[in-house]
């Protein structure tokens, strides 16, 4: 019923950019707050950056602040990640989570970036 597809990954050199995209339909919100995680080659899944639902405050890890944009269609369950600036290190899976009423959510399978030379 519920499906969190992400589209967007491929492979890139250092310094340049992806843009990745998250739909989810099924939800009983129809603007939930959605999250971007990532798990890269050997290392545990990490939390990357969210955006909530009404105001659509944006937060990000350490990590990739100033590099990655974060932001959603307002009022859809629908969102993005700009990914600038890209490094080896963000090589990994990236999965998107969306909450739902309940607090129930629902993850993605993950589409991949790879980022190297």
């Amino acid at each position: 019923q519920v499906h969190v597809v992400e589209t967007g990954g491929g492979w890139v050199q250092p310094g340049g950019s992806l843009r990745l995209s998250c739909a989810a339909s099924g939800l009983l919100s129809s603007g939930s707050p959605m999250d971007w995680y990532r798990q890269g080659p050997g290392k545990e899944r990490e939390w990357v950056a969210g955006v909530s639902r009404i105001h659509e405050h944006t937060n990000y890890a350490d990590s990739v602040k100033g590099r990655f944009i974060i932001s959603r269609e307002h009022g859809k369950n629908v969102m993005y990640l700009q990914m600038n600036n890209l490094k080896s290190e963000d090589t990994a899976v990236y999965y998107c989570n969306a909450k739902d009423f309940g607090g129930v959510d629902y993850w993605g399978k993950g589409t991949h970036v790879t980022v190297s030379t």
